[in-house]
C-alpha cells in the first residue's frame, strides 16, 4: 500500500506499511496511521486527504464521535465509520483506564505524546477524581503557530460536567523551548484563581515538546 502526495511540486511516495515494518509505528504521522486504518480513499479524495479530513473532525470533537457523525464526512461509509469508532473505543479502554493514578508530572507525559510534534499549540485539560485518577482528557483549544487563546470557561466546562475534583492543564510549544512565557504565567494564574472559586483546584500546568517538559508544580510556580 503506497500513497502519492505532493511535496514542493514533486510527487512523494509514502509506504506506511513499510515504515511500520522497518522502524515501528511511532515513526508514522497521525495522518499516515489513520490512512492505514482507512485502507483506501474515494473518487473525491485519496486516502491521505481523507485521513486529514478525518483527523480534523476527530480533533474538533475531542475524539468523541459516533458512527452517525462520521457518516457525515463524504467518503466515510458505514464500514470505515464503524472501524474508526471501534478503534477509538479500544484505545480508551486500553490506554486511558480510569485507574490511572497521577502521582507526578511524568505520569501525565504518555497522555501528551500525541501532541508533542504538532505545529500549532494544543491546549489540553486532564481531569482527575478525588484519588487523582484520570477521568478524561480533552483538547480545550488549538491555537496559531506559537499562541493559543484560552478562557477559564472552556478549561473547566468538562471538569464541571464530569464532577472532577482537580485539574491539570498542558500545552505544547512547537518551538521546542518549554520555558513559560509571560502569557503562560498570566493564563495559569487566572485558571488557578478560577479553580479555587469553582472548588476544582489546578494541580499543575505542563509545557512540553518532543524532547522535554516544564512543570509549574516542580518549579514552585503553582
Amino acid at each position: 500500500m503506497t500513497y502519492r502526495t505532493r511535496d514542493s511540486g514533486n510527487v512523494k511516495i509514502i509506504d506506511p506499511r513499510g515504515l511500520i515494518h522497518k522502524k515501528g509505528a511511532e515513526h508514522l504521522t497521525d495522518h499516515e496511521l489513520l490512512a492505514l486504518i482507512l485502507g483506501s480513499g474515494t473518487k473525491s479524495h485519496n486516502v491521505m486527504r481523507l485521513a486529514e479530513i478525518l483527523l480534523l473532525h476527530l480533533e474538533k470533537n475531542n475524539y468523541s464521535v459516533d458512527v452517525e457523525s462520521l457518516l457525515e464526512i463524504k467518503g466515510l461509509g458505514l464500514a470505515k465509520s464503524t472501524r474508526i469508532v471501534a478503534m477509538l473505543e479500544l484505545c480508551k479502554r486500553m490506554l486511558l483506564p480510569s485507574s490511572k493514578r497521577i502521582e507526578s508530572p511524568k505520569d501525565i507525559l504518555p497522555l501528551l505524546h500525541n501532541y508533542a510534534h504538532k505545529e500549532q499549540e494544543y491546549f489540553l485539560s486532564i481531569i482527575l477524581n478525588g484519588a487523582h485518577n484520570v477521568i478524561s482528557h480533552s483538547i480545550v483549544s488549538i491555537g496559531l503557530i506559537n499562541k493559543t487563546l484560552v478562557h477559564p470557561r472552556e478549561v473547566f466546562s468538562d471538569a464541571i460536567r464530569l464532577r472532577a475534583t482537580s485539574l491539570i492543564i498542558a500545552h505544547n510549544h512547537p518551538s521546542g523551548y518549554v520555558e513559560p512565557s509571560s502569557e503562560d504565567l498570566q493564563s495559569t494564574r487566572r485558571i488557578k484563581e478560577s479553580g479555587i472559586l469553582l472548588g476544582i483546584p489546578l494541580l499543575d500546568h505542563i509545557i512540553f515538546s518532543p524532547q522535554q517538559y516544564y512543570s509549574f508544580k516542580e518549579h514552585g510556580k503553582i
